[in-house]
């Protein structure tokens, strides 16, 4: 399994991007899929998880401003960004789990958002 990001980028406080995780395989077929971010020296911190069945989830410091969503048809999965903040520049990474019990998760290379104030 393949995971690539894009999207990444340098923009300014307040404004918005758009990541976008492309899978090799159908994203239908991961029980489900999600973006962490991770700074230097810093564990990987989940930002969204979206699961098989739609199910949302965020990380505290996104709530309100961060949309996940999945295009089944284009084997992509989303992270919409808005409001972006400093805070926000981090490495942003696409993950996709399989299994129940025993779960195999994938991992893509990441890509760098940078937030100036």
């Amino acid at each position: 399994v393949q995971l690539v990001e894009s999207g990444g980028g340098l923009v300014q406080a307040g404004e918005s991007l758009r990541l976008s995780c492309v899978a090799s395989e159908s994203v239908f077929s991961f029980d489900s899929m999600a973006w962490y971010r991770q700074a230097p020296g810093n564990p990987f911190e989940l930002v969204a998880e979206i699961t098989k069945a739609g199910n949302t989830d965020y990380g505290n410091n996104v709530k309100g401003r961060f949309t996940i969503s999945r295009d089944d048809a284009k084997d992509t999965l989303y992270l919409h960004m808005n409001n972006l903040t400093p805070n926000d520049t981090d490495l942003y990474v696409c993950n996709a789990a399989r299994g129940v019990g025993s779960v195999t998760l994938y991992w893509g290379k990441g890509t760098q958002v940078t937030v100036s104030s």
